[in-house]
C-alpha cells in the first residue's frame, strides 16, 4: 500500500486540529472554572448537573417559604406575648375591683379608665399586620382583623364560616400552618370574646361590681385560651426552625455535589494545558519536517 504525500499531510492536519480542540477546551475550562461549558463536553455530567440545579432551586424556594413562615410566626408570638401581659394586667385590675369596701368611687372610675385603655391596646395588638396582612384576620383581604368597636372583620372562625388555614411548604413533604384567626386566639365573638369581656369589666367595675366575679372567670378562660394558642405557635415555630436547619444542610450538600460535578481542579487543568501546548508545539515541529513543501506547492 502506497502512502502519498497528500495523505500524510491530511493525517497530520487532523491530528493538529484535534490537539487544537483539546487545547481550546482546556482554555475554556480554565477561564470559566467549569468542566462543563456545553452539553457535549460531558452528556452524563450535564444530566447530573441539571438534576442538582433543579434540587437547588427547590431548596432555595423552600428557604424563602421558611423565612416567610418564621416572620409570620414570630410576629404572632410577639403579639400574643404582649396581649397575654395586658390581659394579666386586666385580671389584676378586676381582682382589685372585686374589693367592694376598699375602693372609692373615684378609684373605680380610674380602674374603668385603665380597663378601657387596655382594651384599646389589645385591639391594636390584635390588628398587628405582616406585609399588610393582619395576622389574626385569616384570609381576609382587609387591612385589619377587628374594627374600632371590637367587632371581628376578618374571615373564618365565627358565624359558621370555617377557618381557612394559611400554610407554607417548608420541605418536599412538610407544610406548616403559619396563621391563627382572631376567634381562635381571643374567642368567638358570637358567644363573647376577650374584647367583650374586657368591655364588660370596664362597665361593671363602676355600675355593677358584683358582676365582676363572673367576668373574672370569663377572663381566666380567655387567658387559658391565649396560653394554648401561644404554645401551639411555639410548636409550629420549632418545626419551621428544624426545617430551616435541614434546608441549610441540604443546600450545603447540593453545593458540594454541584462543585464536584461542574468545577474543575484548577491546578490539574493548568498542568494538562501546559502539557497539551508543549505537545502541540512538538507536533508542529515534527509535521514541518515530515510534510515539507515541494516546488509544486509554490507553483500552485
Amino acid at each position: 500500500m502506497r502512502i502519498t504525500q497528500r495523505s500524510l499531510a491530511a493525517t497530520a492536519l487532523q491530528n493538529l486540529n484535534r490537539n487544537m480542540e483539546a487545547i481550546a477546551k482546556l482554555q475554556a475550562q480554565q477561564t470559566s472554572g467549569k468542566s462543563i461549558n456545553k452539553p457535549s463536553d460531558d452528556p452524563t455530567g450535564t444530566n447530573s448537573a441539571m438534576q442538582v440545579r433543579q434540587e437547588m432551586a427547590s431548596a432555595t424556594q423552600y428557604s424563602r417559604n421558611i423565612g416567610d413562615a418564621i416572620s409570620q410566626l414570630d410576629a404572632t408570638d410577639s403579639a400574643l406575648t404582649n396581649i397575654t401581659a395586658q390581659v394579666q394586667s386586666a385580671r389584676a385590675l378586676t381582682v382589685k375591683g372585686l374589693n367592694d369596701g376598699s375602693l372609692s368611687d373615684a378609684s373605680r372610675v380610674a380602674v374603668q379608665t385603665e380597663m378601657k385603655g387596655i382594651r384599646e391596646s389589645l385591639l391594636g395588638l390584635a390588628n398587628t399586620a405582616v406585609k399588610g396582612q393582619p395576622i389574626f384576620g385569616g384570609v381576609t383581604s382587609g387591612a385589619s382583623a377587628y374594627d374600632a368597636a371590637g367587632a371581628y372583620v376578618g374571615y373564618g372562625g365565627t358565624a359558621g364560616v370555617p377557618v381557612v388555614e394559611v400554610r407554607r411548604q417548608v420541605s418536599e413533604v412538610d407544610s406548616v400552618r403559619v396563621d391563627v384567626t382572631g376567634p381562635e386566639a381571643f374567642g368567638d365573638p358570637a358567644t363573647g370574646d376577650l374584647f367583650s369581656v374586657i368591655g364588660d369589666i370596664a362597665r361593671d367595675v363602676v355600675d355593677d361590681p358584683a358582676a365582676l366575679a363572673g367576668h373574672l372567670a370569663a377572663l381566666d378562660k380567655a387567658l387559658d385560651g391565649l396560653k394554648k394558642v401561644a404554645a401551639d405557635i411555639g410548636t409550629r415555630t420549632n418545626r419551621v426552625e428544624t426545617a430551616q436547619q435541614v434546608n441549610q444542610d441540604l443546600q450545603l450538600t447540593l453545593q458540594t455535589r454541584s462543585a464536584s460535578i461542574e468545577n474543575i481542579d484548577l491546578a490539574k487543568t493548568m498542568v494538562d494545558l501546559s502539557m497539551m501546548q508543549t505537545g502541540y508545539q512538538a507536533a508542529l515541529g515534527a509535521t514541518a519536517k515530515v510534510v515539507q513543501p515541494t516546488l509544486l506547492d509554490f507553483l500552485r
